[in-house]
């Protein structure tokens, strides 16, 4: 069946071909005024302008927009939002002061994430992320990727990945699951490393593989948390099993993960909030992306990733919401655009453009989602009348979001 759109007072982001964009290509945003786009099979079939729109019997379905902006769907690279609970209470100890070591060192944080899942059954887990996942898509988001890390056990982590995989199945957007094993040391394994990294080595990656839980592999390399050595040798172990690493470095400082992240051929480093000039001119130089997480940022009141300086220096750069109950409580990807704009000083175009086909390349979906291209699936923003694209993060608290498409049916 074919729908038409017609009087789409914008089209953005529209490419006959895709390429990551880097640097000074971020800006570049093209569109198409006046436009029509014609949808066949909940695909994009083609587009255009109004002035051309060809000739078609009664039997296509017909859509006016009435002037309304469309964009393709926001491509979240980087969620955790398959957890238990909500963690509130560690909110007000940061407003009191306590900074994430102090509220970990006492229980909370990621460990605190582990105990309520770990006692949760799978079911009420998946009811749970279904219900964040069907949120998030009426704010816009297309396509996700989804990490386990609540886990800390076998058992645990399996249980967050077939979760995932449920909602692989359930869902129309595109999912990409990341096992995160490695986001921290579970108590009783504090004082053991050797044996927490021999059991995600040993068993859990295993279990994954037969299963076929997994796109890819992540893990938190931070102080206090895994070093750099030991993301190499598990991310070396995730390769044997065809696991790319999408990794979580220099978030709180810089200890060398972003080298060893580029060495190991990682798809996307994700925070960035602690960079070094060597470190961007080495990103820079490499296929890796850079994600960059400004709600996370904006929660624990931490320095902004530099985005300016990235794209400056030719990065290729995404933007991702963090979407989790410690950090980032929201995965509302318009906030994620605005902030990137507003605290990190992003263009408009470049904000757009990191969200959307820039994160598709963060999950390997470039050729499903990320722009209106031919081919690609007709998951699709409507606005509410909007005066310009920079009206988007300009208006920062308003719900500008009209109706969301997926596969060519609004949602």
């Amino acid at each position: 069946m074919k729908t038409i759109i017609t009087n789409i007072g914008l089209l953005v982001n529209v490419r006959d071909k895709n390429f990551l964009l880097r640097g000074k290509e971020l800006s570049q945003l093209p569109c198409i005024q006046n436009a029509y786009l014609i949808i066949e099979d909940g695909k994009i079939a083609d587009y255009g302008t109004m002035s051309n729109l060809p000739t078609y019997n009664n039997q296509l379905s017909t859509i006016n927009a009435n002037g309304a902006t469309v964009f393709p769907c926001w491509c979240d690279s980087h969620t955790h939002l398959v957890f238990a609970a909500s963690r509130e209470e560690e909110f007000v100890d940061k407003i009191k002061g306590l900074s994430y070591a102090d509220i970990a060192a006492k229980g909370g944080g990621i460990l605190n994430s582990a105990n309520k899942l770990n006692a949760m059954n799978e079911d009420e887990l998946f009811n749970l992320a279904l219900k964040r996942l069907n949120e998030v898509i009426q704010l816009g988001t297309g396509a996700v990727e989804i990490k386990s890390g609540y886990g800390l056990s076998v058992e645990g982590e399996l249980k967050m990945l077939r979760v995932i995989k449920q909602l692989k199945e359930k869902s129309l957007i595109p999912i990409k699951a990341t096992f995160l094993g490695a986001h921290a040391y579970p108590l009783q394994y504090k004082n053991d490393h050797e044996a927490y990294i021999k059991l995600i080595v040993d068993e859990m990656l295993p279990n994954i593989a037969k299963e076929k839980l997994a796109d890819y592999i992540d893990c938190f390399c931070e102080q206090g948390f895994f070093s750099v050595d030991e993301m190499k040798r598990i991310c070396e172990a995730g390769a044997k099993y065809n696991l790319k690493p999408k990794l979580h470095v220099n978030q709180l400082n810089s200890i060398g993960g972003i080298e060893a992240a580029i060495e190991l051929n990682a798809l996307s480093v994700d925070h960035l909030e602690t960079m070094t000039d060597d470190e961007i001119l080495k990103l820079s130089n490499s296929e890796t992306i850079g994600t960059l997480l400004p709600t996370a940022a904006y929660f624990l009141r931490m320095q902004y990733p530099p985005a300016r300086k990235l794209i400056d220096n030719n990065c290729a750069v995404a933007l991702a919401s963090d979407f989790n109950p410690g950090s980032s409580p929201s995965g509302n990807m318009n906030t994620v655009v605005s902030m990137s704009c507003i605290q990190m000083r992003m263009l408009p175009e470049e904000a757009i453009n990191a969200a959307t086909i820039n994160g598709a390349y963060a999950m390997e979906l470039e050729n499903e989602v990320g722009s209106i291209t031919i081919g690609k699936k007709a998951n699709l923003i409507f606005t509410k009348p909007i005066s310009s694209l920079a009206y988007l993060p300009y208006a920062f608290g308003n719900n500008l979001i009209d109706k969301v498409m997926i596969e060519g049916e609004f949602v």
